[in-house]
């Protein structure tokens, strides 16, 4: 009694997708997939030659957009109306 039938197979896999989800199955799948390669690598030595040389990335700088704004013009109704203040309640 093993993983030699294609039904217990099924139900394996019937039984990740209800724990993981459709979601996190691929994500699992890849990272296992990496992590299996680079052990394989790391056990062959091909992975010593590789990570021995840096790679460089170009990091792009973001571009700030400066727009010029117009001055904001103020009625003349309300250039000369008076200043009115709130006073403060006391009870």
């Amino acid at each position: 009694m093993g993983l030699d039938n294609p039904i217990h197979i099924a139900f394996l896999l019937i039984l990740l997708l209800l724990v993981f989800g459709a979601k996190r199955l691929p994500e699992m799948g890849r990272s296992l997939g990496d992590g299996m390669r680079g052990f394989k690598d790391a056990i062959s030595g091909e992975g010593s030659r590789v990570a021995a040389q840096p790679v460089a990335h170009e990091v792009a700088q973001p571009t700030l957009v400066v727009q010029q704004q117009e001055p904001v013009t103020v009625p003349s109704e309300i250039r000369g109306a008076p200043v009115q203040t709130v006073e403060k309640i006391t009870a």
